[in-house]
């Protein structure tokens, strides 16, 4: 199979889909990768590093788009892209098409094989695809909300940790998974007061056993959301239904309830965010205010750090990766049916359920 990459178009964007050592490993198996020139320079992957793992330097993202049989990605295609991709090629990368019903349709129309990195599960039920850049936005949350809590930028004036004699800052993290734990983790490590919401006792009682009295865990219901909005600092929006637009726990409502500069980061804006107010905002100018509230909405947020992202990516999605170079896709999917699950757009239907729900779309088989 001819494997492709080419640099990632998104605002901001550095991160790449394939590493040098990704190359070598589909080579050795036999393959042939095609790298956009400098696609993997912004995160310190120059083309002679590609070229010693065995890749070829194409010129132009069209041309690698063009003879690739699977384009390996790290974001969804920008709209200039939807006219490179063609029938019967497999797309590799994130999606969160439940968000992004133009890039669905555009997928469809073109009968892409689209792979999302976000809905493919492990024996477990996990999302091992997300797990790494969901480590990495959560500890990420915990440094861009105490930023925006600054004063010039609209912030309430707070040091999260506090000092000897003064109050420290508080941190409610609203959804209990992998991101909302790590934004936890970080939380914890500067000494804020952090309080957790989640649905799932069981989740709960695993979060205080690991955490103990350094984080207060609650069931998340209306009452208590409105609490913690109203005591919080920071807030941290994790929540993730995989495949599905993100409830939206936040509502414009209960901003009133907040502090004014308050600040308010929403992880799962990729997925439609869990605030109400949320909107997709850019590296370069990653926050607005809204009812007094600072908003962090950055739809990117790993590709603040790409080299240690990119490799923590590479890392999780390369093994189904070298499953449908070597078997094909739909060979590949017989064999791994949390792989399956990744598949979102096949031959012009939609056949992932949380992806046809969220955009009313029918439900089709692969």
């Amino acid at each position: 199979m001819i494997i492709g990459t080419t640099k990632e178009l998104k605002n901001h964007e550095y991160r790449v889909g394939l590493t040098p050592d990704n190359v070598m490993a589909y080579v050795s198996h036999g393959h042939t990768v095609l790298v956009e020139k400098n696609a993997g320079a912004g995160a310190g992957f120059e083309d002679s590093d590609y070229v010693s793992a065995g890749a070829q330097i194409i010129d132009s993202a069209a041309e690698v788009f063009a003879k690739a049989d699977m384009i390996v990605k790290v974001k969804e295609l920008e709209e200039c892209e939807y006219d490179l991709v063609r029938e019967g090629q497999i797309l590799y990368t994130y999606l969160h098409l439940a968000s992004n019903e133009k890039l669905a349709k555009a997928l469809m129309d073109k009968k892409v094989k689209a792979v999302a990195f976000e809905t493919i599960t492990d024996a477990a039920g996990n999302l091992p695809c997300l797990r790494p850049m969901s480590q990495i936005a959560g500890r990420l949350s915990i440094q861009q909300g105490a930023k925006y809590l600054e004063k010039k930028y609209g912030g309430r004036g707070i040091l999260l940790g506090g000092v000897p004699g003064v109050e420290r800052g508080k941190i409610v993290i609203i959804g209990g998974g992998v991101a909302g734990t790590y934004a936890a983790k970080a939380a914890v490590g500067i000494d804020a007061q952090v309080t957790l919401l989640d649905i799932n006792p069981n989740r709960l009682a695993y979060l205080e056993d690991i955490f103990g009295a350094s984080v207060t865990t609650l069931y998340s219901t209306e009452a208590n959301i409105r609490k913690a909005l109203s005591e919080a600092d920071v807030v941290i929006g994790s929540v993730l239904i995989p495949g599905a637009s993100t409830p939206k726990l936040v509502r414009r409502e209960h901003l009133k309830l907040m502090k004014k500069g308050a600040v308010i980061v929403d992880i799962a804006i990729d997925q439609g965010g869990c605030c109400e107010s949320s909107h997709v905002t850019v590296h370069d100018d990653p926050t607005f205010i809204e009812e007094g509230i600072v908003h962090y909405c950055v739809g990117n947020m790993p590709g603040a750090v790409p080299h240690t992202s990119t490799i923590a990516l590479a890392n999780a999605t390369i093994r189904y990766g070298l499953s449908i170079a070597d078997n094909g896709l739909e060979k590949a999917v017989e064999l791994d049916a949390g792989l399956k699950n990744g598949v979102n757009i096949y031959n012009g239907k939609c056949v992932n359920k949380n992806v046809a729900e969220s955009l009313g779309l029918e439900l089709s088989s692969m």
